[in-house]
Order: C-alpha cells, then sequence, then structure tokens
C-alpha cells in the first residue's frame, strides 16, 4: 500500500478473526515501526508480544479485578477528565460504535458487553504491551517518543492486512500485565496495542472516526498569503 492510502484508510479495529498471526509478521512489523524518529535516539521502548494461554490469563485477571472493584493501576498518568471539545469528539466517537453495534442508550447489558471487550482486548488474538525504561521515567519524553512508535506499529501492521486498537483498558490492572508478561521491575507500562486479523463482518469494524479540519488544528505564520 501507498503510504497516503494507509494514513486515509487505517481505522482502529474491535473485532478480530480467531485466526493466529505469525510471529514472523509481528517482527517485520516492529522492525519497521522502530524506525520512527526518538529524541536524542534514544529508542526507549520494549515490546512484550502475548498471545495463546497468556493472554488468556492476562485477560481473565483484568476483567476478574475490575469486576470486583479494585481501582486501576495503569502506570502512566491519566490527568483530568476530558471538557470541551475534546469530550465532545470523545461521546462522538462512542456514538458511532454504539450505532453500528445497535448498542441503544438506555441497554445498561449492551453497554457492559462493551467495555468488557475492553478489559479482554477485544478477543484479539495479540497483544502487544509497550512499555519504557524506568531510569528515564519522570520526563514527557519517553512517553512522547513511544506514542511514535505505537502509531508507527499500527500503521505498519494495517499496510500488511493486519487490525489493531490502542488499549489502555487492557492494561488497567498493571500487576496482573506484568507478571503474566514477565515485565520487570525496571520498566513503565505505557499502554498495549491489540492486533490480529480484521472480522470485516464485525460492524464496529467499518466505524471511521470524524477528524478536524486542518484549519481548525493549524496556524500558518509567516507565507505571506
Amino acid at each position: 500500500m501507498k503510504f497516503d492510502d494507509v494514513l486515509q484508510q487505517r481505522r482502529s479495529i474491535r473485532g478480530y478473526l480467531n485466526k493466529p498471526v505469525p510471529k514472523s509478521l509481528i517482527r517485520e512489523v516492529l522492525e519497521l515501526a522502530m524506525r520512527a524518529p526518538t529524541s536524542m535516539n534514544t529508542q526507549p521502548w520494549n515490546f512484550y508480544v502475548v498471545s495463546g494461554e497468556v493472554l488468556d490469563r492476562i485477560r481473565a485477571g483484568n476483567v476478574e479485578r475490575n469486576l470486583a472493584g479494585v481501582p486501576h493501576s495503569r502506570e502512566f498518568r491519566l490527568g483530568p477528565e476530558y471538557v470541551g471539545p475534546h469530550r465532545d469528539r470523545q461521546i462522538g466517537v462512542a456514538k458511532q460504535l454504539f450505532a453500528a453495534m445497535g448498542i441503544e442508550r438506555d441497554n445498561k447489558e449492551k453497554r457492559h458487553d462493551w467495555i468488557l471487550r475492553g478489559f479482554r482486548q477485544f478477543d484479539a488474538p495479540v497483544s502487544i504491551v509497550v512499555t519504557y525504561d524506568r531510569a528515564i521515567h519522570g520526563s514527557d519524553i519517553a512517553p512522547f517518543d513511544c506514542g511514535g512508535v505505537v502509531n508507527s506499529i499500527v500503521n505498519a501492521a494495517w499496510a500488511r492486512g493486519l487490525g489493531c486498537v490502542i488499549n489502555s483498558q487492557g492494561i488497567m490492572q498493571s500487576p496482573v500485565v506484568r507478571a503474566e508478561a514477565g515485565i520487570p521491575e525496571d520498566q513503565v507500562i505505557q499502554t498495549c496495542i491489540a492486533m490480529g486479523w480484521p472480522d470485516e463482518s464485525f460492524p464496529a469494524n467499518a466505524v471511521v472516526s470524524q477528524r478536524k479540519s486542518v484549519d481548525e488544528a493549524a496556524t500558518f505564520l509567516g507565507f505571506g498569503d
């Protein structure tokens, strides 16, 4: 695929085929994505690629603890709740997804099921847990650089027929993820990426999120026109 086509056509995938993803293909995606730029070439990222029984145990532990009311233990800063246009866009994409899935506003059962799917990382066959070195924790540069490589991963995957969704719900219970994936304490867990072959019959996969325009986002100075 052409680069422009990847960016224009990529969608977040929340429904996957029950079909394994070859380890060699994931390695290819990571190798390409790791060309992403970083501050002073620090390359702070590490990846714990989990599948099979390991991922099933993470799913189960994440769901169990969340349903039991255990407070989330995500290791990145969440900050305040979204307000204003940010909240509007958050609600907007939720409405798109719920409409596609036929989830009515007052249907608590379907809404609860949707939340559980997020805790299960949307039942994807692969999860890539992204971490960075704790030695450089405290600066915003390392998570910024990891965001760059995450973007590259989802685009490189899409170019090869794989779908992804960046899903911090899947690591809400970091102790479970750390224990099951064998992540050492010298790593900070930032996020995870659900990955697999898209199920084209899954309605939410057709949702294309609305984007603000260049005129809303960009200010041009010094161009003389």
